[in-house]
């Protein structure tokens, strides 16, 4: 297994996990580009957003539903925080893994980049 995130979903790798269902876990990325920074990754290797398992394998509301426990968990919710979920070389994808950035912690513009 090569994929970075399956990995750290078998625990192959360890993370510093903040949640976890039986569907997705959610967990401190290594390289925060903010103040907070939690990667949201389904436990089923499903390459990005656009691919057909994320609807076969209903993962948009498991994601939704594992971001917005977490941003309460982590008291994100009166401050605020962003979801980014990149797809692609051109769209900044680096893991050919879905995932879901949630960032947080200090003031985020507008546009991103």
């Amino acid at each position: 297994m090569s994929c970075v995130f399956c990995r750290i979903v078998a625990r192959e790798i360890p993370a510093d996990i903040l949640y976890e269902d039986e569907f997705v876990v959610g967990f401190r990325d290594i390289n925060p580009v903010a103040p907070v920074h939690i990667l949201v990754v389904p436990k089923a290797h499903v390459s990005r957003i656009d691919a057909p398992e994320v609807c076969d394998l209903k993962l948009g509301h498991h994601i939704l539903c594992a971001i917005g426990t977490i941003a309460r968990q982590e008291g994100l919710q009166e401050a605020g925080f962003r979801i980014v979920s990149n797809a692609g070389r051109d769209g900044g994808q680096t893991v050919g893994h879905l995932h879901f950035h949630i960032l947080a912690g200090r003031r985020l513009v507008w546009p991103p980049g």
